[in-house]
């Protein structure tokens, strides 16, 4: 799970976890890199609707089992994880990071529609 998937309840009204049982086994190993937990604490202190959303993101990251990776940055954190073979799937709803991830093979979760999420396949 990256940042921006744990913060989709508040900025994007997604119930995450419920969807990725839909998706996924409901008994999935969901991690989290540490650089994601770093992000979201650094996150949460600024104000307004993303500092909002970023605590929740930070309670929500207590369902998942947090790793550690080299690299210190989230996006690279969790395509270092990817690249790896340790997960077999990324939840992102960022762009950028869902080529980078499609690129190492690894399928990606992300938001389809209104609220709904859908996994893209390399």
């Amino acid at each position: 799970m990256d940042t921006n998937a744990l913060m989709m309840p508040v900025e994007l009204d997604v119930r995450v976890f419920d969807e990725l049982d839909r998706l996924l086994a409901a008994d999935a190993d969901l991690v989290v890199p540490t650089a994601v937990l770093d992000e979201l604490e650094k996150l949460s202190s600024g104000g307004g609707t993303e500092g909002v959303a970023a605590s929740v993101g930070a309670d929500l990251a207590t369902r998942c089992r947090a790793v550690e990776t080299e690299e210190p940055y989230a996006d690279d954190a969790v395509v270092e994880l990817a690249e790896s073979g340790e997960v077999d799937y990324v939840v992102t709803n960022d762009k950028p990071l869902r080529d980078r991830v499609l690129d190492c093979g690894t399928p990606v979760v992300g938001i389809r529609g209104h609220a709904t999420l859908a996994i893209t396949e390399p």
